[in-house]
């Protein structure tokens, strides 16, 4: 469906105040993407779950059989981007958030999702341009710590590990997006890049996952990144802990199965038969 910027028609009922970003900066999948908002929204609120783990899962149920769609981020110019209707690991994680936040504070409305997307997805919660977007997870974790939106829960793990990587990829691979070619943006890119030179990050060997006292430190709901081999990147896609009868299970936006879903194998079965992972972080909303 043609992707369009809200156009004057839709301004007069717009309540400017309650929203942080000017309207003409986004941009919407479709006409019906405020009301598919309002709705989820309503519904989340009259289910009278209070708990920020457990409205994950809640949303996450409502978004299964999404298509997944990369890219929808993309654009010649910076727009706060709302597309529930296709959705990648990171886009929908970060739907996951900006719902779950709002219904938090017992809203209602799509303005105050898209401030809630907006605070998720960009440097201190404000868009500007291409590379004040938290393109690495690393970035995306410590920046949202620090505003307490999230909460690295990784360290509460026993079987916790550390590890030290330079996270420098998207320099390294300058060709490969298209943003990259405006020499300001890239020059931002990759400042940011430097403070994560020898970055030491907590995380669980996939090897770890099904042992017993593990599995039992999960909550369900937690969100989840999957640590990359891949030189210069940390983490290579993100999803979210399904726990039912002390078993984990995985929801993501699938590349493979071209839709959100609940992979039918365990969690740890799914992880070892991703040869380029070698192992996870788990991130937590704060309530």
């Amino acid at each position: 469906m043609k992707k369009f910027i809200l156009s004057t028609i839709l301004l007069f009922c717009i309540n400017l105040t309650s929203s942080a970003i000017s309207p003409m900066n986004m941009r919407f999948h479709c006409e019906n993407d405020t009301i598919k908002i309002n709705n989820l929204l309503e519904e989340g609120l009259q289910s009278n779950i209070e708990k920020a783990n457990e409205l994950v899962i809640f949303y996450a149920k409502k978004l299964l059989n999404t298509p997944y769609v990369a890219h929808t981020l993309e654009g010649d110019k910076e727009l706060l981007t709302i597309n529930i209707d296709e959705l990648d690991c990171t886009t929908f994680v970060e739907t996951l958030y900006a719902l779950v936040k709002t219904t938090l504070s017992q809203r209602t409305t799509w303005r105050d999702y898209a401030n809630n997307l907006e605070s998720v997805r960009y440097r201190n919660g404000i868009m500007t341009d291409y590379a004040s977007r938290l393109h690495y997870i690393s970035d995306w974790i410590v920046n949202n710590s620090a505003r307490g939106n999230l909460q690295d829960a990784t360290t509460n793990f026993n079987s916790c590990k550390y590890m030290i990587k330079t996270i420098d990829y998207m320099s390294n691979h300058r060709d490969a997006y298209p943003s990259l070619k405006d020499s300001t943006i890239f020059e931002k890119i990759r400042n940011f890049e430097v403070g994560y030179r020898s970055h030491r990050f907590p995380y669980i060997k996939k090897e770890s996952i099904n042992s017993k006292e593990t599995k039992a430190e999960f909550k369900s709901g937690d969100l989840i990144g999957m640590v990359t081999k891949i030189e210069g990147l940390d983490i290579s896609h993100l999803g979210v802990v399904l726990k039912e009868n002390n078993r984990l299970y995985f929801i993501n936006a699938s590349m493979s199965g071209k839709k959100v879903q609940i992979e039918k194998q365990p969690f740890a079965e799914y992880l070892r038969d991703i040869r380029s992972c070698i192992g996870i972080r788990v991130f937590r909303i704060t309530e």
